[in-house]
């Protein structure tokens, strides 16, 4: 960890604080900086996810389909039973 000296908008680190539920300068601004690479990085990936979807690549429709890749209940109790847990070993 580095240690830096920096002017700081006073009113910005304050408003900053109250939406991250932080209390302390150093909180605030090292859970600023996670949360904007964050934000980026899901940016990034809701592109990629895009050019994808455009390019015929990823069928977005079947992904937001949860019934294409959860089992119904039912069937559920089914799958549990045919797994092999290593309980009765």
């Amino acid at each position: 960890m580095s240690r830096t000296v920096i002017d700081l908008d006073d009113e910005a680190l304050e408003a900053a604080a109250r939406e991250l539920g932080t209390s302390t300068k150093r909180d605030t601004i090292n859970t600023a900086l996670r949360e904007v690479t964050a934000r980026y990085r899901r940016l990034r990936a809701l592109d990629e996810a895009r050019e994808l979807v455009a390019e015929g690549a990823l069928d977005i429709d079947l992904l937001l389909d949860k019934s294409a890749y959860r089992p119904t209940s039912a069937g559920a109790g089914a799958a549990d039973d045919d797994r092999d847990t290593g309980a009765h070993e």
